[in-house]
Formats: structure tokens, sequence, C-alpha cells
């Protein structure tokens, strides 16, 4: 008898990994490949068993051309641009799918199998839906108005995804019924539609928060990798130029750095440091100082972008510490303050301090005792996660 379904692989890579930070989650690498990625090779390897007819990505909108460039498939693939929400995400790509039905996957549950697909389809195709789900195995206490009570885990499930149905009845529950949902099991439950389950897999694991990730690194065999960078600057001191440290102008200051961008020596330190760390060109050769582009630059601006270049390559910053040289002005007890003003900018998600500087008196010996300059050393801790 001819199959009356056709499937639709629809993948839902379109968040901003706002809870993990970073390069968002679905466009990490992953054991070489970017997270989406798993879940699309699984797809076509559906496809080869011609299980589904055809893969659709719903991606932010500025990843969505190299996306469509570069995902080098042979089985069909449209790509198309994620809403606001999740459940404007989900209907842009049920919308231009062309199966009977869909499965709905979350393109940051990199683990998923073609046995949980073929599963899932299965039961699908029996009852007309299906979610994989996993019981829940730790005790649950519900906390509401200070008091605590313990709740039975026997009837409470996990659920996962891929999440099969037919898709024109998905459209019709996500749009009337799902815009706020959490996934598409609950926008069809609330159009009043009957659920079925398959048995979902412990390793089809969301990557939602870092711990998620390091799980993730450590189920492919990745190492973290630890590197050490070296920064030290030198700007001489000039009357008639303001004096700008760690994103700090100094006030009353007789005189300032004299620099082509602001001269903030505490940042331009930070910044060989990093840049050090992560294997990459110093500050002079991104910042040229023939560019008309960083004349008179804002410091914390060039900061901004050596720490987006550097977390973009997958790099952590553990640690960094600096240590400023200056005769004058007196600046002990601006300490506290250098320090609040770059923790936004280095500080990574978990919320821990990882900035430290301190500040060395001249003792009136060389061109720093004799008040001529400022100098500046620092060192920086990255990490990352690589095979």
């Amino acid at each position: 008898m001819m199959n009356i379904y056709t499937w639709s692989f629809l993948i839902v890579a379109a968040g901003t990994g706002s809870r993990i930070g970073g390069v968002p989650k679905q466009f990490r690498m992953l054991g070489g490949r970017p997270v989406w990625r798993w879940s699309a090779d699984i797809a076509e390897a559906l496809w080869r068993k011609g299980v589904i007819s055809e893969l659709v990505l719903v991606v932010p909108e500025r990843d969505w051309g190299e996306v469509c460039s570069m995902h080098g498939m042979k089985m069909p693939v449209k790509v198309t641009v994620g809403g606001k929400t999740r459940a404007e995400s989900v209907l842009n790509g049920l919308k231009i799918c062309e199966g009977s039905h869909v499965l709905v996957h979350d393109g940051a549950r990199p683990f998923i199998t073609s046995e949980l697909c073929v599963r899932v389809i299965g039961e699908a195709e029996k009852f007309g839906n299906a979610i994989p789900v996993l019981p829940t195995n730790d005790s649950l206490e519900r906390i509401s108005g200070g008091e605590i009570r313990c709740i039975d885990r026997i009837n409470f499930y996990r659920v996962q995804t891929p999440q099969a149905f037919e898709r024109k009845k998905l459209i019709i529950a996500v749009e009337d019924f799902g815009l706020r949902a959490t996934d598409e099991a609950a926008a069809w439950e609330a159009a009043c539609n009957k659920l079925h389950h398959a048995e979902g897999d412990e390793v089809n694991f969301k990557i939602t928060s870092p711990y998620d990730w390091v799980v993730a690194q450590a189920l492919v065999g990745i190492k973290k990798e630890t590197r050490t960078g070296y920064g030290y600057d030198i700007h001489p001191l000039v009357k008639g130029r303001k004096l700008v440290l760690a994103g700090v102008e100094i006030p009353d200051s007789e005189l300032g750095l004299l620099g082509n961008s602001d001269a903030d020596i505490v940042v331009h330190t930070v910044m060989d440091a990093v840049l050090g760390a992560a294997g990459e060109p110093d500050v002079g050769t991104l910042f040229p100082a023939d560019d008309a582009r960083w004349k008179d630059a804002i410091g914390t601006k060039m900061l901004e972008i050596v720490v987006d270049r550097v977390r973009n390559k997958g790099w952590k910053i553990e640690w960094i510490d600096v240590s400023l040289s200056a005769q004058r002005p007196k600046l002990g007890h601006m300490i506290p303050g250098f320090i609040s003003s770059l923790l936004p900018y280095l500080q990574e998600e978990d919320g821990g301090i990882n900035f430290n500087m301190k500040v060395k008196f001249g003792e009136e010996c060389g061109s720093v005792g004799r008040g001529e300059c400022m100098t500046c050393q620092g060192v920086a801790t990255l990490s990352r996660y690589g095979v």
C-alpha cells in the first residue's frame, strides 16, 4: 500500500543563545561542525533511506546567507529566517515545508539519532502525532507562597524533540494557541488535540547552560585548551591631553597620555594580552595608526571589538591581571573604579570577577619616575574547548 505520509524535517536554529552567552549555541563548533549540523546530518541520513523528503532550516537573519551558501548537503534544503519568538520561527519554517507531516527539532539538540526519529515517526503514523518523552528521575517539590510540598513524580515526564505532527493542523494550532507556548506539543494540546508519545533518548539533551556545553564537548571527546598571553604598553605624558585609564577619565590631571587613539594604556595592555593568548595579531595590527578610523578612538570601543573577536573563536576569558606604573597623578584610590569600569567588557556569563588591576608608584626612577610616561604590563588567561 502506498504511504500517504510525506515528511519534512524542520530544524529550528534561530535563537540568540542568551542563556549560554557568546556565539549562539547552535552555531558553536562541536567536534569540527556547528551544533545545528549534527541534526542536519541525521536528516540527510534519513533522506537517503527515503524516510523524509526535505530539510528546512530556520536561522537568524544575519546567518541566512552563509547557511544557504555553505550547507553543502545533497538532500533538498530550504533555509528561512526566524522570528522574534520560537513560535514565529516555527511558523516561518512550517509555511515553506512541503510534507504532509513534519518533524520539528531544536537545533541545539545535537545528539539526536536516526533510531529516535524513526520511532517518533512510527508512532505519529499510527496515532497522528508523537512527542518523545522521558520519565522524571529526580524528586519534585512545589514551592508556592513560601510553602514546599512534595509532588508525586510518577506522572511527570520530560519532553524532547523531534516532535511529529500533521503539518497543516500544526500551523493552525501554533497560530491560534501557540504563540506563547514553549513547544509545539503545548500548542497542539491547547488546540484540543490529543497527544501521543514515544520513548525519548537520555543523550538527546538540549544545550542551554554553560554546563550543558561542557557535557556536550565531553561526549564528543573534546579537551579544554588553556593559554596565557602577555601585554605591554607605554605612552608619554604631555600637556593638553585628557588622561583616560581603564575607560575612566581622570579629573583635574594636567597631563594626558599621547597616542593616536585615546591612549588608554590599561585597555591597550588588556587587549594585547587577550590577543596574545588567542594567537591573534597585536593591537597595532588590528587598529593601525595610519587608519583614520582609529584617530582618537575610544579604547573601550576597541576592547569590545577584541573581546568579540576572541569569543567568536570559542575563547573564554578566565583571568586578566595588569600592573600600571605611574609617578603621577596618584591613582591607588581609583583601583576599584578601574576594575568596575572594565568588568562589563570582560566578564563571562557566570558573572564572576575575572579582572584585577594594581598601580605601582614610579619611585622617582627612570622615565616613569620622572613623570615623563606611564607603562603597563598584563597577563590574560583564556580557555576554550577543542578537538
